[in-house]
């Protein structure tokens, strides 16, 4: 009995696959179109683009790789490995986005102190030359 339910877990028609599929291919699409058809400002396009990069994901993980369902070896439930992502994602992101922020806050910082120091040479330094130059 055990395996005639353990059979119908696994068969029939991969419905789940097709529609995460078929979204899959929706996003990319849609990402084409606005990198290609719209008039937004690049800045723009690449926020949506990585929006979509990251739904797309989360679709994948959710969809393909099974990451709700139990694990019976490791005993994990699918809410913890849905934590485990999600911390995961959340250190990534910390680390990325803080490496950045250190990274452009230490050359704003030295670029304002590696500024050359010059003398006011204006024109009229310029001209006082000229003028010595024609005078002899």
């Amino acid at each position: 009995m055990a395996n005639k339910t353990a059979a119908n877990g696994h068969g029939g028609f991969p419905w789940k696959h097709l529609i995460g599929f078929v979204l899959s291919i929706v996003l990319t699409l849609f990402a084409l179109w606005i990198a290609l058809e719209t008039d937004l400002s690049l800045t723009w396009i690449l926020i949506i683009i990585f929006g979509f990069a990251f739904l797309q994901a989360a679709l994948q993980l959710l969809m393909f790789m099974h990451v709700t369902e139990n694990s019976t070896s490791t005993k994990l439930t699918g809410r913890v490995q849905v934590g485990n992502i999600l911390f995961a994602a959340f250190v990534a992101i910390v680390i990325v986005i803080g490496s950045v922020w250190v990274m452009t806050a230490g050359h704003a910082k030295h670029d304002k102190h590696d500024e050359p120091k010059t003398e006011n040479h204006g024109e009229h330094g310029g001209e006082e030359k000229s003028e010595e130059h024609g005078s002899h």
